[in-house]
């Protein structure tokens, strides 16, 4: 088999089994969490730091209409606050409160922890190294897209 064909074979199975993979987190959000426009921009904030809510729709590939009412959500929950750009007084920036940053590390410490269960009681140390081994491969191709 051709690399292109072997690669083929790869993407396919890899695609089938991570969105299968992302469709079961999914599936176990909790009443009252974050929709998934809200969770990405507040995972946005926690890794780029203070940003505008126009770069924050051009990371989504949205309209800045739709992240306005995304942020006007988040901020009526308290979780993200408005301030004047340092560099430019005529603009605003948007940055995590505590309590922003607080329900982020909450999610994702409950999804670790369910991660954790699966993986203890459905899967061989020898798999578990094989999870840990891919892991990096895995998020260099997310990186690459």
């Amino acid at each position: 088999m051709d690399q292109d064909a072997h690669a083929n074979d790869v993407a396919r199975a890899l695609y089938a089994s991570i969105r299968l993979f992302v469709r079961r987190l999914r599936q176990r959000q909790a009443d009252g969490d974050l929709t998934m426009p809200e969770s990405s921009a507040l995972s946005h904030l926690d890794r780029g730091g203070p940003m505008t809510p126009t770069a924050l729709a051009k990371l989504e590939q949205i309209t800045p209409q739709s992240m306005g009412a995304t942020l006007a959500s988040l901020e009526a929950r308290g979780l993200v606050e408005r301030r004047p750009d340092p560099e430019d007084g005529r603009r605003v920036v948007l940055s995590l409160t505590d309590t922003g940053l607080e329900l982020l590390r909450n999610r994702r410490d409950a999804k670790t922890g369910e991660l954790t269960q699966a993986l203890a009681t459905h899967f061989t140390p020898a798999e578990l190294k094989q999870l840990l081994e891919a892991a990096p491969l895995i998020e260099r191709l997310a990186q690459s897209l």
